[in-house]
This record gives structure tokens, sequence and C-alpha cells, in this order.
């Protein structure tokens, strides 16, 4: 970005992997004007992620490099119709359990923005994009600890913290069937030193508890912490549960999403058909409450059950129609987020629709 004569602030907000790119532009006519005037400013996101063992899955070198294209056509807009504007290209890490976007709204990192543009690929009809919701997530992570015994010989003189953690799995399976189909609990079960002839001493558990909103996500949750806590105490093992910051679902900005959806006919795309679909969740739904803001999802090519969170996805997310469909998904946010910069009163539309509440 700096080579694109960018400012560029490294590990941004004391957040290690963190960066903020800037350009500011001043219109000729601002330049000779005595009277001061607002100068509104663009925000975009650059995803910076991956996933273990399965690399980039849900398509983060998609996210990045889109967001790197929006700021540099942004930046040529500007300068070649001499319009005023400022441009923050975020770099923002931790999208997939960590949260990195809530930390930096935390820290103020979204405050100077007027809007805040992003987009995020997967599988779906040829040249089709989306701007429907996502659910809100919180992550819990559980840790059980019982006391070693003699597997044959004593086990009467253990306490069992796989069983603990397996009761718990099996409570959450038989809870689903009373949770609304809009909700979602996931997780797996890891351990230490297992061996078949030892009363497993630890066991820990980390759960994904998902909902179309962060009040929903709460009700939920504890629905979900009642099932640990059962467990251990039928098992007599001690519980200790950690609880993550809750990504918030995805509130499209409804102006911001009326105007892309007419700018990407211009590029031949056309909306698609998954707008209520139950999907996943993101830290960009936190920004989406702070701002106006846009996250609008774009089709990528993929093989059959190759969509997000598959081996057949990364392969997919590196191909060059993969970047072709990402570049034109580049060019109309480019499109929209000029217009919000330049047209005071679609920026006025745009900011009357947000709707802070949580």
């Amino acid at each position: 970005m700096e080579s694109y004569g960018f400012d560029v602030t490294r590990h941004y907000l004391g957040l290690d992997t963190a960066w903020r790119a800037d350009f500011k532009f001043r219109s000729s006519a601002s330049k000779v004007s005595e009277q001061s005037s607002t100068i509104h400013t663009l925000g975009i996101n650059s995803e910076m992620d991956a996933l273990p063992a399965i690399g980039h899955a849900c398509g983060h070198n998609l996210i990045a490099i889109a967001g790197v294209g929006i700021a540099i056509a942004a930046k040529a807009a500007l300068e070649k119709h001499d319009l005023d504007g400022n441009i923050v290209l975020l770099g923002t890490p931790a999208e997939e359990g960590g949260a990195g976007k809530v930390a930096l709204i935390e820290k103020g990192g979204y405050k100077d923005m007027d809007l805040c543009l992003m987009c995020h690929p997967g599988p779906g009809p040829k040249k089709s994009s989306g701007v429907g919701p996502s659910l809100a997530l919180t992550g819990i992570q559980v840790e059980y600890f019982g006391h070693t015994a003699h597997a044959s010989a004593a086990p009467w003189e253990g306490k069992n913290a796989l069983d603990a953690a397996f009761l718990a799995y099996s409570a959450i399976s038989v809870l689903r069937q009373q949770i609304k189909p809009t909700h979602r609990v996931h997780g797996i079960v890891e351990g230490r030193d297992w061996a078949p002839n030892i009363i497993p001493d630890y066991a820990k558990m980390r759960w994904l508890v998902r909902a179309p909103s962060a009040a929903e996500v709460e009700i939920l949750k504890e629905r979900v912490t009642n099932c640990f806590k059962a467990a251990a105490l039928s098992t007599g093992c001690k519980m200790e549960m950690r609880t993550d910051e809750t990504m918030y679902d995805l509130r499209q900005n409804t102006m911001l999403a009326e105007e892309y959806l007419d700018i990407i006919k211009k590029y031949g795309m056309g909306p698609n058909s998954m707008e209520g679909a139950i999907g996943g969740s993101t830290d960009f739904g936190n920004v989406t409450y702070e701002l106006p803001s846009l996250h609008p999802s774009y089709a990528i090519p993929t093989t059959p059950n190759g969509g997000n969170h598959t081996r057949g996805f990364t392969d997919a997310a590196r191909t060059k129609v993969a970047h072709e469909c990402t570049l034109r998904v580049s060019k109309a946010l480019t499109v929209l987020g000029i217009r919000a910069l330049t047209d005071e009163k679609f920026l006025k539309e745009v900011k009357d629709a947000f709707n802070p509440n949580k």
C-alpha cells in the first residue's frame, strides 16, 4: 500500500498483525475555497486469516486482495476526477474465532469512518452476489478436571473427565431437537495423555453457539451451559468455562445494499437466491452495529460439496476465475464507496438507515 501512495501504520492499535493504510485527497476547489467543508471517509477491510490444516478454505486470500483493490481503485478515482475524500483500509486479523475486528472496535479503529465495506466469497450461481445476514456467534471453552486411576484395577478411585465431556456432548446432541431450526451448536473434544488403561483426568471441549441475533445467542448459550454443568455434577469433575467475545449478526445497511445490487448489474452480475440461508458468522457483524456497513457475499466456482471450510474451497479460491469474480465485486464496491463519498444526499440516506440498537 505504501508503494501506491498510502500512509501505512503497522501493528495498528497494538495488534501485532493489524495495519492501517490512509490516503487523503483534496480537490482543486477545496484548496482554493475559503469555506471549510466536511470531507468524508470511506472505510474498507482486508481480512487476513486462514484455517488450520486446510488453509484458505474461507477465501481470505480473496477477501484481502478485494480490500486492497477497492482502496487503490477509489484512490485513483478521487485523483482522476478531482474529488474530495479520505480512504482508510484496515488489515484485520483473526476473523476465524479471534474476533480481531472486535478488538479494533474497542480501541476506536472505526471511529473516523463514515461507512465501511468488504466482501466474502462462497459457492453459488455463476456471477451472483448477495447481501443477506449472518449468524451471531459465541465461542465457549470448557475444561473438565478429574482424577486418574487404573482403569481395570481400581476404576472407582478415578473421576473420569472424558466421561464428563461425553455426557456434555450427548446432552447437547439431545438439546438440538428442542432448539430452533435457525440455531446452531457444534463442538469438538480434546485431551492429553489419554490411554485406554488410565481413567482420564482432563478433557477439553470447544463449542460454537450461533443464532440469528446476539440476544438469541445469549439465551441458547445458557441452555448449552447447563449441559456442561450437569456433566460435571454427574461425574464429580471440576469444571472451568471461558466464553469468547460475541460476534454479532450482519446488519446490512439497506441503502448500501440496494445501491450495490443495482451496481452489480453493470458488471454482468445478479442477486443470488440465498438471502435467507443459514450460514456462517463474522466479526464484521460487530462493525455493522457501529457504523453503516455492507458485507456482500459473492459466488466463485466450486465443486459439489466444496463450499466454505472444505479443502475443495481452498482449491477453488486459488483459481484464476475466482480472482476474476473478486475483481468484479471489488469494482462494484468501489463505485458504491465513491458515490457515498461524493453524494451528500445518498450518504445522508445511508446514515439515516443505520440502526445501532443491539
